[in-house]
This record gives C-alpha cells, sequence and structure tokens, in this order.
C-alpha cells in the first residue's frame, strides 16, 4: 500500500491551481488504490478493512486540503472583485458619472 503526503496549504492563486490539480491526482489514486482493494481477495478481512479505513482517511483528507484551496481561490477572487468595485467607486469616478448626469440633462431641448 502507498502512503501519500500531506500537500500544505500556501501560495498564490496559480499556486492554489496547481496544488488543486495535483491534490485531485492523488485522489484519484487512492480512489484507484481503494477499487483494487475491495477486488483483493489474497488479504484477510481484518487487513482489508484496516487498509480500507487507511485510504477512506486518505481521501477525506484530500478533499478536504482540496475545498480548503478552492475556498482560498473564491476568497482571493472575491477580495480583487471588491477591490475593483472601489476602485470604480473613487471620489474621481464619482465626479466624472456626475458630471455625465448633469451633461446629460443639458442639451435637452423642449419643443412647445
Amino acid at each position: 500500500m502507498q502512503v501519500n503526503s500531506v500537500t500544505p496549504l500556501s501560495g498564490g492563486p496559480a499556486a492554489n491551481s496547481s496544488q488543486i490539480a495535483a491534490l485531485q491526482k492523488q485522489l484519484k489514486d487512492l480512489t484507484k488504490q481503494l477499487d483494487d482493494l475491495a477486488s483483493n481477495t489474497s488479504l484477510d478481512a481484518k487487513t482489508k478493512q484496516m487498509e480500507t479505513q487507511l485510504l477512506q482517511a486518505q481521501i477525506v483528507s484530500v478533499q478536504a486540503q482540496i475545498a480548503a484551496l478552492q475556498n482560498q481561490q473564491h476568497q482571493h477572487l472575491e477580495h480583487i472583485s471588491q477591490q475593483q468595485a472601489a476602485a470604480s467607486n473613487t471620489p474621481a469616478k464619482k465626479k466624472d458619472k456626475a458630471q455625465s448626469a448633469v451633461g446629460a440633462t443639458e442639451h435637452v431641448d423642449v419643443f412647445t
């Protein structure tokens, strides 16, 4: 049985993406090992059960790491979105928008 290492949670969005990809590969490998173990007839029931529990624990751990990294990415994207929204609402931008609104009403022709 192969025991996989735990990947640390660190780095920026690009690092998160590559970590997620590596963890997804690790998850696929663990799932395959679990499937192989289920069809293995050479192991006694107690050994099989212990190895199954170990693999299931590793799978849960990898899934939690993936979820944490995806959450970090989501929070990072939210933060960027908030910064962009704040930048578009700076006083200079608001002044430009206000002048545009005023300018639009100055050129209205009224026919009677």
